[in-house]
């Protein structure tokens, strides 16, 4: 079959920010090309096989091939690293993410005006509103499906039930909930894109517990894979091709888009050409397309006359603490039933705003209450790590049994703000390369002494919860502060309605070229206080209204 060259829309990605928008349009009679670096994964290639899903290149590049550098907290030297990759397939990192669903709030939409600006940080509000973005954040919960349970979470807006109800909880949640109850928190079922109960064609979920890092062989994950890439197949006006990534966006002689460039599996180039381009690749990767994409129209990188493409990168600002219990006391308060269930499911979000100064600043975020994944090397490799490597031979032995026989270890993650700054960026590696001799993403970070503090004062917070569950923790490890760096990513093209300070406006298309939009997390402003993917995927399907809005403009 001849493959056609010559598009309505073209969306490079086929992730969060791409696979919405491309059904979008689809669905209203448009030719569109999803075109994906990565390789199309069927249910029968996702196993529970540790080593190749999640110690080999199966998501992620290896550096050797496709590497990023990063240079952290204003080192000299800067390293190869997998750092601020999400995932090269077709439905983007929504394949092995979590599935975690929390929705942003209204005060994360107009920060610099609750906060009147902070030292050394780039605050900026968001050209639209959270009522904007509400009825998409509803209309991605049908489409691909999300269980959860309203009316819990006194901090929650929404108005409407999940589609599905939640998923089955450990019994070990009901000590969650009454211990923040106790020290006056509220903990609430935390929302899911993993299908409590069949949807569609799709089964519930089989409560494996392999949902983080993995695809899903069930197709019970709501992933972009399960769901938007074959709604916008069925309409027979979407094709996607795999393995097929983008090395240059084209500029025609009227400084517009006139299509793309992009290897296929062999390594022969090919170009494409569309009415319109949409950038949905990752906030640092389309950064860095159209950096690379340099021309003499734009020879700071295509839509860069303001110079802020790459810039005000945030991640997600994260932490864990973990308390250790004797499996058996929990036994006997809880009961056996349903003891081998995977999922916690216990959210709290008491600190998300916190106006009296108790941790530092006004923006807090949330805690995510889990139960350790099920990885056995992992949860090997953790026991000695989190030992300083000084636990070995048949204590190490004794310890490993003790975890999985004998434990019951109850976590909890914050996800809190990522201040946007002049020292977290991204730019073109001058000295690395990939495999195909194209420069390579170079990530500078460094966090905003504010984003550690809150993150201190939350561990903390999560931690009393922890000492608050009866029966009593045994020990509590060492919280210890990260960043998502490999997952949730934003503000390199972030939006605005100033073309000097922002690099798109407030429907995703840039300022300088009327027929680019870009629709990862690269638009935004701020990072919010839980995970982004709900957003990237609501604002896409967002965008694709606004796109089908300039039908006549565009004249398809």
């Amino acid at each position: 079959m001849t493959k056609l060259k010559d598009f309505d829309v073209i969306v490079i990605g086929s992730g969060a920010g791409g696979a919405p928008v491309a059904a979008t349009l689809a669905q209203a009679g448009l030719r569109v090309l999803i075109l994906e670096k990565g390789p199309y994964y069927s249910l029968a290639d996702f196993t529970h096989d540790e080593i190749t899903i999640c110690r080999r290149d199966f998501f992620v590049p290896f550096p050797v091939d496709d590497p990023h550098t990063i240079r952290k907290n204003g080192a000299e030297q800067v390293f190869p690293t997998t750092e601020g990759w999400t995932s090269c397939c077709v439905g983007g990192a929504t394949v092995h993410m979590t599935g975690f669903w929390y929705w942003p709030h209204a005060e994360d939409f107009k920060l610099a005006t609750l906060i009147g600006g902070v030292a050394g940080a780039n605050l900026a509000d968001w050209p639209i509103s959270y009522a904007e973005i509400e009825p998409y954040l509803y209309k991605a919960e049908v489409l691909i499906g999300v269980s959860g349970q309203a009316g819990i979470n006194p901090f929650d807006t929404r108005k409407r039930p999940y589609p599905l109800p939640a998923l089955r909880p450990h019994p070990s949640a009901a000590l969650i909930d009454r211990a923040a109850k106790e020290i006056g928190m509220h903990a609430f079922p935390t929302a899911r894109a993993v299908l409590s109960q069949a949807y569609g064609t799709r089964p519930a979920c089989n409560q494996c517990g392999y949902c983080g890092d993995y695809g899903c062989e069930n197709a019970s994950k709501s992933s972009m894979l399960a769901t938007l890439i074959p709604a916008a197949e069925a309409t027979h006006n979407c094709e996607v091709r795999a393995n097929s990534p983008v090395t240059r966006i084209i500029i025609g002689n009227d400084r517009r888009v006139s299509g793309v460039e992009y290897r296929d599996h062999k390594g022969n180039t090919h170009k494409v050409s569309a009415k319109i381009v949409v950038l949905a690749a990752s906030a640092i990767e389309s950064a860095r397309l159209l950096l690379l994409s340099a021309c003499k129209a734009f020879p700071q990188g295509v839509a860069n006359t303001s110079g802020l493409v790459g810039k005000n990168l945030t991640f997600s600002t994260f932490g864990k603490g973990t308390a250790i219990f004797s499996r058996q006391d929990f036994i006997k308060t809880v009961g056996e039933h349903n003891y081998d269930l995977p999922f916690l499911q216990r959210s709290v979000q008491d600190d998300y705003w916190a106006s009296d100064g108790r941790l530092g600043f006004i923006k807090g975020g949330t805690y995510n209450f889990i139960l350790p994944h099920p990885n056995p090397i992992n949860a090997a490799l953790r026991l000695t790590m989190d030992r300083d490597f000084k636990l070995y031979g048949e204590a190490y032995k004794q310890q490993v049994l003790k975890y999985f026989k004998e434990q019951t270890w109850l976590e909890f993650e914050i996800f809190n703000e990522f201040l946007p700054t002049d020292q977290t960026y991204i730019d073109l590696d001058p000295n690395v390369k990939d495999r195909t001799g194209m420069p390579v993403a170079r990530i500078q970070m460094t966090h905003h002494p504010l984003d550690l503090e809150v993150n201190r004062r939350m561990l903390k917070r999560g931690i009393d919860i922890l000492a608050a569950v009866t029966p009593k923790a045994q020990e509590f490890n060492s919280p210890h502060i990260a960043s998502t760096t490999y997952h949730l990513q934003h503000g390199t093209c972030r939006f605005g309605n100033d073309a000097k300070t922002s690099v798109l406006n407030a429907d995703c298309r840039a300022h300088d070229i009327d027929n680019l939009y870009v629709t990862d997390g690269s638009f935004m402003p701020t990072s919010l206080g839980v995970p982004t993917t709900p957003t990237i995927i609501a604002n896409s399907f967002r965008v694709g209204d606004k796109i089908l809005a300039r039908r006549n403009e565009v004249k398809y």
